[in-house]
C-alpha cells in the first residue's frame, strides 16, 4: 500500500522508534524545564530570605531607628544634599556594598526615601507600595522598581524603645519608617546559569540513554516479531488457529529453548493430556519415544509408532526454520489405531485364505482318490476311505489335537496359524487342558491378542536353540453374566526372555522377538514391529483383562509362557 506521496509507509518498528524518540525528547525537555523552574524558584526564595535578613538587620540598628524617628518628627523632609551625606545613607550603602544587594532603601513613615543607591531619587516617594511595612508587617516581594526587577523584602522601622528586639515589650509599636532590600533577578539568573549546567548535562545524558534504549528496543522488537508487521502477525494468528484446530492430526511445537509453545486440541486428545503449553518438553508427561524424536542426534522426518493411552500413534518431527533461524521442532501425531486393528484383521483373513487354498488342494486330491476308486469298481475301498474322512474331517490343519477346539472361528484362525507355523518348521499344538464351550463373540479383539501371542511364540521358537521347535496353546472359557471370559496360555520352545531381564520390559514399546529384545531409548521406524505386546496388553486391559508373563523361560527351552485374559469375548453356544 502506497502513501499519498507515492512512498512506502514506514515499518511498524520504525514508527515505534520515532514515537519513542519523540516521547523521550518531550519527557527530557519537560523534565529539564520543570527542574530549571524549580531551581529558579529556589534561588528566588533564597534571595527573598537573604533580603529579609538584611532588612531586619538594618531596621533593628539603633542609629537607624533614632535617625529615622528624628527625621519623621521634623516638619518636612531634609533636602537631598543633606540626606546624601547623612548617616542613613552611609548605613544603607555600607550594607548594600557588603552584601551585593541591588538596593537598600530607607524611608520615613510616609514612604519618602531617606537612603537610596541613586542620590537623585532621595526625598521622592518609593516606586513600590510601602503600606504593608508601614503598617508594621514584614513582607517579601518580587517586583520591578526604578533599579530593575528584584526579589526583596520590606521591614518596618520602629521608634526606639518600641516594636522589635529587646524593646518589643516596651510601650506601643510605633512605625517611623521602613527598610526595603532587594537583590537583582539578573544575579538570580546568573546563579541559575551556573546551576543549570548539571541539569543540561543530566538531560543530555538522559536523552542519549533514551535514544540508545529506543534503538535496542527496536532491534529486539524486530527479532521477536521476525520482522513481521502487526497486520501480518494478526493474519498469522488467525491462520494458526484455523490450521491447528481444524486438522485431525496432533501438532506439538517445541521452541528453540526447549519449551512447548503449541499443543493443539488433537494432540491433547491423542496423548490424553491437558494443554501442556509452557512446560519444558523433556519434562512433559508424554511417551519417551516421542521425546526421542527431537534429540540432537535424531534423524529429521523419521516416523515412529508408539502406544499412548488407547491409541496407536505414528509420530514424526521436523526442524522449524525461518531465514536460517532455528525456531525449534514441530512434532506431528497421526492416529493409526483403527488401521492397526484392520491390519490385524487382514492378516488373519490372509492367513486363513492361504490355509484354505492349501486345504482346497488337499480336498481336491481326496475327491480325485474317491473318483479313482469308483472308476475301477473298488466301491468298498471308496466307502472305507469316506468313513475315514468322516471320522477325521475332510480338511486337516497341521495342528496337534485340533479336535479339542469346538468353536469354528478358533478352528479356522488357529488352523491357519498352524499352517504358517508349519511352513517355518514349528509345530503348533493344542494343550490337553483346552476347553472352550462357548463361541467367540469379539473376533477382532481375540484376533489381535491371540495372533500377537502366537506370532511372538513362533518367532521365539524359530530363534531358539532347542532341537524340536514347537508352540503349545491352551484355551479355556469361563461363563459370565456379561459374556464369557477367554483365558489363553501360550508357551514355546525358544530360549525365553533375555537373561536377568524384567518380564514387564517385554510390554514396552520397541520389544520384538524378531530383534531379540527391547530397544531401549531408540526410535524404530514405523513398520508395526515392537508394538504387538504393548497393544495386546492395552486392548486386554481396556476390556478389564490383562496379558502377563507366567514364566520367563530358559536358554535351550522351554521358553517363555504368556497368559491373556479377555473378558466379554465369548457367548454361550446355541445348539
Amino acid at each position: 500500500m502506497m502513501s499519498p506521496a507515492g512512498r512506502l509507509p514506514l515499518r511498524f518498528s520504525t514508527q515505534t522508534l520515532l514515537l519513542q524518540l519523540g516521547v523521550v525528547l518531550l519527557v527530557v525537555l519537560l523534565s529539564g524545564a520543570v527542574h530549571a523552574w524549580l531551581t529558579f524558584e529556589r534561588l528566588g526564595r533564597e534571595a527573598e530570605n537573604q533580603a529579609l535578613t538584611l532588612a531586619r538587620t538594618v531596621a533593628s540598628d539603633p542609629s537607624v531607628r533614632a535617625n529615622v524617628q528624628a527625621i519623621s518628627r521634623q516638619a518636612g523632609t531634609p533636602p537631598p544634599a543633606e540626606l546624601k551625606t547623612g548617616p542613613l545613607m552611609a548605613v544603607a550603602e555600607g550594607a548594600r556594598t557588603r552584601t551585593g544587594a541591588l538596593f537598600v532603601v530607607i524611608t520615613d513613615e510616609t514612604g519618602l526615601r531617606l537612603a537610596h543607591p541613586d542620590a537623585d531619587r532621595l526625598g521622592e516617594r518609593v516606586s513600590t507600595d510601602p503600606s504593608e511595612a508601614l503598617a508594621g508587617r514584614e513582607v517579601t516581594t518580587r517586583n520591578s522598581g526604578t533599579l530593575g526587577p528584584s526579589a526583596g523584602a520590606k521591614v518596618p522601622v520602629f521608634a526606639p524603645g518600641t516594636g522589635s528586639g529587646s524593646d518589643s515589650g516596651l510601650g506601643s509599636r510605633t512605625v517611623v519608617g521602613e527598610v526595603s532590600v532587594g537583590y537583582s533577578t539578573e544575579s538570580i539568573g546568573q546563579s541559575l546559569a551556573r546551576d543549570i549546567v548539571p541539569i543540561v548535562l543530566t538531560a543530555a545524558g538522559s536523552l542519549v540513554a533514551g535514544i540508545l534504549a529506543s534503538f535496542l528496543l527496536r532491534r529486539r522488537l524486530q527479532r521477536l516479531t521476525l520482522g513481521l508487521e502487526p497486520e501480518e502477525i494478526g493474519a498469522l494468528v488467525h491462520d494458526q488457529v484455523a490450521v491447528l484446530e481444524g486438522v485431525d492430526e496432533g501438532v506439538v511445537g517445541i521452541s528453540a529453548d526447549g519449551r512447548i509453545s503449541v499443543f493443539n486440541a488433537a494432540a491433547q486428545r491423542l496423548l490424553g493430556q491437558p494443554d501442556l503449553a509452557g512446560q519444558v518438553w523433556q519434562e512433559a508427561p508424554v511417551p519417551a519415544r516421542l521425546k526421542a524424536l527431537t534429540l540432537p542426534d535424531a534423524r529429521e522426518g523419521e516416523a515412529a509408532e508408539l502406544v499412548a493411552g488407547e491409541q496407536v500413534l505414528v509420530a514424526s518431527a521436523r526442524k522449524a526454520l525461518h531465514r536460517r533461524e532455528d525456531l525449534g521442532w514441530v512434532v506431528m501425531l497421526r492416529d493409526r489405531t483403527e488401521l492397526q486393528h484392520l491390519t490385524r484383521q487382514l492378516d488373519a483373513v490372509g492367513t486363513m485364505s492361504t490355509a484354505l487354498r492349501a486345504q482346497r488342494h488337499e480336498f481336491a486330491n481326496q475327491l480325485h482318490t474317491i473318483a479313482g476308486f469308483m472308476s475301477i469298481g473298488q466301491h468298498q475301498q471308496a466307502r472305507d476311505y469316506l468313513e475315514r474322512l468322516a471320522a477325521t474331517g475332510p480338511l486337516k490343519f497341521p495342528v496337534d489335537q485340533a479336535e479339542l477346539l469346538q468353536d469354528p472361528y478358533l478352528q479356522a484362525f488357529i488352523g491357519a496359524k498352524g499352517v504358517e507355523a508349519d511352513e517355518r518348521g514349528v509345530s503348533l499344538r493344542i494343550g490337553p487342558e483346552t476347553l472352550v464351550r462357548g463361541q467367540v463373540s469379539e473376533p477382532q479383539d481375540v484376533t489381535t491378542v491371540l495372533g500377537n501371542l502366537i506370532d511372538n511364540a513362533v518367532n521365539a521358537a524359530v530363534a531358539g536353540t532347542a532341537a524340536e521347535r514347537w508352540v503349545e496353546l491352551e484355551l479355556l472359557d469361563e461363563p459370565g453374566a456379561d459374556g464369557g471370559t477367554l483365558h489363553v496360555v501360550v508357551a514355546d520352545s525358544g530360549d525365553g526372555l533375555p537373561d536377568g531381564g524384567d518380564p514387564e520390559a517385554v510390554f514396552a514399546e520397541g520389544f520384538t522377538t524378531a530383534a531379540g529384545g527391547v530397544l531401549q531409548g531408540q526410535v524404530r521406524p514405523a513398520g508395526g514391529q515392537g508394538l504387538g505386546l504393548a497393544l495386546a496388553r492395552q486392548l486386554a486391559r481396556r476390556r478389564g483383562g490383562d496379558v502377563t508373563v507366567l514364566e520367563p523361560g530358559n536358554v535351550g527351552g522351554p521358553g517363555a509362557v504368556f497368559m491373556a485374559t479377555l473378558p466379554g469375548t465369548t457367548t454361550a453356544r446355541k445348539d
